[in-house]
Formats: structure tokens, sequence, C-alpha cells
């Protein structure tokens, strides 16, 4: 638990009020996802004619960082990669409904990770901005009606449209967090993944289709280690290989999980996607004490690629699912 208490995390819960009829995809993480961008750069950028790969702004642009996430030049990891892992994750509400009628609202979470707690002003502007330009199909309107922080367990009210005042937030305690998760988990011989928006795991380069207890492992470590360095200021004191030794001695009791398709369309590469991922439950057996400080806070991150549209969130439940 030592290894993350410095991993800072910030849990907020939007409610967006609508104006007028929004019609959304049944998984609203790519729509709310691309929305924040193009709405967080146009109350952002100062060069609005200049492209990003040759702006003079660029080690200093919000857009960049938040979004397109570049690595440092003088980063020691991931040189060979052109992006960092993003610094927040949108979690999208649960219902498949593709209507929000009007008047109604729309819930759904931001987590902020280490440095990108700074800018929860520009997440709030740029969310409200969105409500003024439209969102999904028809490009309906809504209202950024209230934003609320995750204080404990509990939900603390910071901002709300009627008095436009940000309040500051209390910061999630990741390591108490992890501790209780731990305690709620441990000396269970089997722990099993439920896994709530699709998961895609790269394992020697490929997508995998049946996940094993280590390619969960060997995710969560890459997407930690990488978020401790990129957006906390501190590389983790971790043994990884022999994580990842013994991960592999923890077996597969039972699983039912199914590929579930899904495409987006990315403007910025002018093409659709395939984001295509594993839905549904695996039960492992083993020892896993070493391995439930960074669960837990998989739990939180989610775990494998996109998570930043909200994929790869799993709860984890104690003996055999069925």
């Amino acid at each position: 638990m030592e290894a993350f208490s410095h991993i800072t995390i910030g849990k907020f819960q939007l409610t967006l009020k609508a104006e007028e009829d929004l019609h959304l995809p049944a998984y609203k993480g790519s729509t709310l996802r691309g929305g924040f961008g193009h709405a967080l750069k146009h109350v952002t950028c100062a060069l609005k004619r200049q492209e990003c790969p040759t702006c003079l702004l660029r080690t200093r642009c919000v857009y960049l960082y938040l979004f397109e996430t570049p690595p440092p030049e003088d980063a020691e990891m991931m040189r060979l990669y052109p992006e960092a892992p993003h610094p927040f994750v949108i979690e999208p509400p649960e219902t498949d409904s593709r209507t929000v009628s009007k008047d109604e609202s729309l819930e759904f979470c931001l987590l902020l990770m280490g440095r990108a707690l700074e800018y929860l002003p520009y997440f709030v502007y740029a969310f409200a901005h969105l409500g003024d330009r439209g969102i999904g199909r028809g490009k309906g309107k809504y209202t950024l009606e209230r934003i609320s922080a995750m204080n404990g367990c509990d939900w603390a009210t910071i901002y709300e449209n009627g008095d436009q005042v940000l309040k500051q937030p209390a910061i999630f305690s990741t390591a108490d967090a992890i501790c209780r998760r731990c305690e709620s988990l441990a000396s269970s011989p089997e722990l099993s993944f439920r896994f709530m928006t699709p998961v895609r795991i790269k394992f020697e380069g490929h997508l995998t289709n049946q996940i094993e207890f280590h390619h969960i492992v060997r995710s969560l470590l890459r997407r930690v280690s990488s978020v401790s360095y990129f957006h906390c200021g501190r590389r983790l004191d971790l043994d990884f290989r022999g994580l990842i030794d013994r991960a592999q001695q923890v077996k597969t009791v039972s699983t039912d999980l199914s590929w579930h398709d899904w495409e987006r369309y990315s403007s910025r590469q002018k093409q659709s996607m395939s984001m295509g991922g594993l839905v549904g439950w695996v039960t492992f057996a083993g020892d896993f004490e070493e391995f439930l400080p960074l669960l837990a806070l998989g739990e939180i991150l989610h775990v494998g690629k996109a998570a930043s549209f909200g994929l790869g969130k799993f709860i984890l439940e104690r003996g055999i699912t069925r």
C-alpha cells in the first residue's frame, strides 16, 4: 500500500440537465470524451490556427497535457510511445437508454489523477461550454447543473449552476480506500473480476480474448506505473518481474466472458475505430495477498486500453461467481 500512497485521485460526479432531448449512443463514454476534447480545445487554445505538433506553446498547453498527453521530451519512460496515459477517466452512466428527455438529468463520474487535479476548473468550464455547443445526434443542449466530489464515502457538492462558484474539493484518500478494500477482500482463496465495461488487454502485442490473472497484473503494473511517473512525479518502487512471475501461479477457476463489439468515430483521425472488448466475469484461485493493493487501485483507475473512455471498469468479488 505504501508504494501507492503518493498517487492522488479526485472522484467527481457531474449532473447534466437536458435543455432539449439528448440523443446519445448506448455506450456514452466516447461521446462524452470526444465532446469534452473539442470543448476543451476551444476554450483553452491561444493559437487556434496553429497545428498542435508545431505550436510554440505545446509544452505549456492545457489541452495537450489533458487530452493528447505527450510524454515530456526528457521522460525516461515510454520514449518510444507517442502518448502518455491520460490523467483522467470518464465513467459514463450505466444506462443503455439512448434518449435523455428535456428536463431530465444525466449523471456520470470523472476521475482526475495527480497533477490533473490542478486543472479541475478547466474540466468544469469545458463541460459547461459543451452544453452550449450541444452533444450527440442533433447536438442537444444541456446545462451543467451540479458537480459533487467524493469525500470519504460521501458526496459533497462543490459546484452548482446557480451560483457559478467552484469550491475546493477534498482529495480522495488513495491509501485509505486501498486499505479498506484490501481488508474486505483479505483471506479469500478465490477472487472474481466482474468487468462492467468492455476490457481491452494486450498481451504479446495482441488483444487477448481470454483473460488470465497475470494479464491483469501486467496491464495494471503498466498503467499504474505510468500514471505514477507522468502525473504524480514518482517511479514505483516495486518488484515488477517477481510480481508477474508469481501472478502466473494463480489459476483460472471459471470464466464467462464474451466479446462486445463497439465502434467509435475519431474526428482527429477521421476514421471509425473498433473498440470492442470483453465483458462478463472470471474467477481465479491462489494467494492474492501481495496483489490486493494493486487490484484495489485498479478498481479505481480501470485496466487495459482506452481507460479514459471508461473502458476496463471492474469490480472484485470474494469467492466464485456463478
